[in-house]
């Protein structure tokens, strides 16, 4: 059987984006400018990954949002981006990708969105390791992965799926009735917090695992 793999490119977005907001009217057309740089960095890689010319024509989107290419339903991308980090998934046999970053010293109400999004032996977890911010952001990548994975995104209610992230591993498994089983991988990087998710399907040696490479810009 051929090894399955992802590719995950990983970048500040300062290296292909200026962040410098006063060059613009309002916040919607620095919106629209950032959206239209990551969109084409996005493009760039795809082409390259996958040895095809790529447009924004190309892709589209389900009926939940998830973009994908028209013309080329064998090859998968998901993408994400922080305040400052971009992040791209990539591969030619994984079609259910999704993938989160989040910045670490982002400010967040932790307690507050942990109470409304976390499912109870999430935050058991959470309140056992002193309400670490690092194992939040792990819980949070991983939630909005699988869910990004799936194609639902947050049309699943946050605090139903249980992501069953260790205090210890970085990486596991989780399911819930209507999206499956999902595998994930966490990489604490040095300034974010990244998570891959794809669905674990079985073979006859049980979940095959795929190969991931990061590659950080």
């Amino acid at each position: 059987m051929k090894q399955r793999t992802i590719q995950i490119h990983v970048h500040t977005l300062t290296q292909f984006i200026s962040l410098d907001r006063s060059n613009f009217l309002d916040f919607s057309r620095f919106n629209a400018y950032r959206k239209q740089c990551i969109d084409q960095q996005r493009n760039q890689y795809i082409a390259t990954f996958f040895h095809q010319e790529i447009a924004t024509l190309d892709f589209a989107k389900t009926e939940y949002g998830k973009p994908y290419l028209i013309n080329f339903p064998k090859y998968s991308f998901n993408h994400s981006h922080s305040q400052k980090n971009y992040a791209l998934a990539l591969s030619q046999q994984i079609q259910d990708l999704g993938i989160d970053i989040e910045d670490l010293d982002r400010k967040v109400r932790f307690e507050a969105l942990a109470k409304h999004a976390f499912h109870p032996n999430e935050y058991e977890t959470w309140e056992s390791l002193n309400f670490d911010p690092v194992h939040w952001f792990k819980v949070w990548t991983t939630k909005e992965a699988v869910l990004k994975a799936s194609g639902l995104g947050i049309r699943l209610s946050l605090n139903e799926l249980d992501t069953q992230v260790h205090a210890l591993s970085d990486g596991g498994m989780c399911q819930h009735p209507d999206i499956g089983t999902f595998a994930y991988q966490n990489y604490q990087l040095a300034h974010s917090m990244l998570t891959i998710a794809w669905r674990a399907e079985q073979s006859c040696k049980g979940f095959a695992f795929p190969q991931i490479k990061v590659i950080q810009h």
